[in-house]
């Protein structure tokens, strides 16, 4: 189950990302949400993939059974740190038994607790190795990659950071997610940028609704880089202290980011869910497409 000729028309699509859960409990509750959120009919979900690729099982297990109990095209990401170039292939021959269509290959982060992880005798060292890699299996597997629309935390220098991110895509890539980002200036200025550099594939924006301050607080310190501008701050702190006041106003900034997006052209809506439902289906139903 592919998804680039739904990224192709006019119509902006809307997807979900999931985590796979760390026990079957977890797996059970995220599949209760899955099948709620297909009533919104998502063009395709993605399932990530831990650090060094600690979650590589169980991220299959929840494709499989998302694929096996639902009609939603399903992406699972893939990421480079700490494969041989065997078990990648071993990797992708699964994926391509499950009938899975489309893959989002990234660079990707070494486990936590291998701070020195040594990425230099790895064999696929940049995103760019693997989306090469992907694209030359027998399974013709359709590839996102990663974008930055605040900048790759890893080049401060954004005209190098362009050619690194061009050469993922001449690799083989055919659309571009992006990493969460919450003013959409960022967003269509790298969208711009891309077209400057000869990019012109289609861009789905990365959304990620705030619903408390404590979730915010730990996105800052997950997503180096991340920049909170001052009208989503004033509106969480017209909220008041109110758990549910806030929940509220960062679902409100999401849905006005959300809609501007799709006023501005955006070829797609990929929503991190965190695994529940509630914000993200009311997200959805404010929505103008």
């Amino acid at each position: 189950m592919a998804i680039l000729s739904s990224l192709r028309l006019e119509r902006p699509t809307l997807s979900f990302e999931f985590f796979p859960p760390k026990n079957d409990k977890g797996s059970e509750e995220l599949l209760d949400t899955v099948h709620e959120l297909g009533k919104l009919d998502p063009a395709f979900v993605s399932v990530t993939y831990g650090a060094g690729g600690t979650t590589q099982e169980r991220t299959r297990e929840v494709v499989q059974r998302i694929i096996s109990e639902t009609c939603v095209p399903t992406i699972p990401h893939l990421t480079c740190i700490g494969h041989t170039e065997g078990e990648m292939t071993e990797i992708l021959d699964g994926y391509a038994e499950d009938n899975v269509g489309t893959i989002l290959a990234l660079r990707g982060d070494p486990p936590r607790d291998q701070p020195n992880y040594d990425r230099s005798q790895d064999r696929f060292r940049y995103a760019s190795d693997l989306v090469n890699f992907i694209k030359k299996h027998a399974h013709p597997f359709e590839i996102g990659v990663a974008g930055f629309p605040e900048g790759h935390p890893a080049t401060q220098n954004r005209l190098i950071e362009m050619d690194h991110f061009k050469a993922k895509v001449d690799a083989g890539a055919d659309y571009i997610c992006t990493q969460l980002f919450f003013d959409n200036h960022d967003f269509f200025d790298y969208r711009e940028r891309c077209l400057i550099t000869g990019i012109d594939l289609p861009i789905v924006a990365g959304i990620m609704p705030i619903t408390t301050l404590s979730g915010m607080k730990r996105m800052a310190d997950l997503a180096a880089g991340s920049r909170f501008p001052a009208t989503l701050l004033k509106t969480l702190a017209e909220a008041g202290t109110q758990a549910e006041a806030i929940r509220q106003a960062g679902i409100e900034y999401a849905t006005a980011q959300c809609q501007e997006l799709i006023d501005g052209g955006v070829s797609g809506l990929h929503l991190y869910t965190l695994n529940k439902s509630s914000a993200t289906r009311q997200i959805a139903s404010e929505l103008t497409f």
